[in-house]
């Protein structure tokens, strides 16, 4: 009986993330889940484990994962709008990451590093110009940046006090302390 509730539960959940007439949220929760929740584990895994082979796959997927964002950062706002579209994209999401046809390895391969290649110099350049950019920007900004630093310090302590009230980071505060009595103590009374 168990195992006609999993499978049942499998079926419903299926026919929810295809369903072309249903909310698109199961199926962009299923995008966001299959595109970054499980791949930053496997990515951590990869790390942890040190296997080279498993750190070049999930490299070329995150090359490939990014290549896609930037595209759909541009087309997103049309392309939605298109019926499967989130399907179609879960779909892609999966087949990047399938060992069995290596689409990211694929994708990489054939179209990514090819083009990388192709305008490598211009796009050192860019690259370049943006970290000098970014570096002129923190240096010119590091009050703001400390400001800021400070304010969220202290919000997620007081956050952290409504959650667990009398502890708070670095001992400042401490919460009640269990008494623990000695033999001393026994002898004062």
């Amino acid at each position: 009986m168990a195992m006609f509730g999993s499978n049942m539960a499998g079926e419903v959940g299926l026919r929810l993330l295809l369903c072309p007439l249903g909310s698109n949220v199961v199926t962009r929760t299923a995008c966001c889940s299959v595109g970054m929740v499980l791949p930053v584990y496997s990515t951590f895994k990869a790390i942890e484990t040190r296997d080279q082979n498993e750190q070049q796959k999930w490299l070329l997927y995150w090359a490939a994962y990014g290549s896609f964002s930037i595209v759909e950062m541009f087309t997103d706002k049309f392309l939605y709008w298109f019926p499967l579209y989130y399907q179609m994209k879960f779909a892609f999401l999966v087949w990047l990451q399938l060992p069995s046809v290596e689409g990211a390895r694929q994708l990489y391969v054939h179209h990514l590093r090819p083009f990388l290649v192709r305008h490598q110099a211009r796009l050192d350049q860019i690259v370049g110009c943006l970290y000098g950019e970014m570096a002129k920007f923190v240096s010119s900004h590091q009050a703001e940046f400390q400001f800021a630093k400070t304010l969220l310090t202290r919000i997620l302590l007081s956050a952290r006090n409504i959650i667990r009230p009398g502890q708070q980071i670095n001992g400042a505060v401490e919460g009640p302390r269990e008494h623990v009595e000695t033999s001393e103590s026994e002898d004062e009374e």
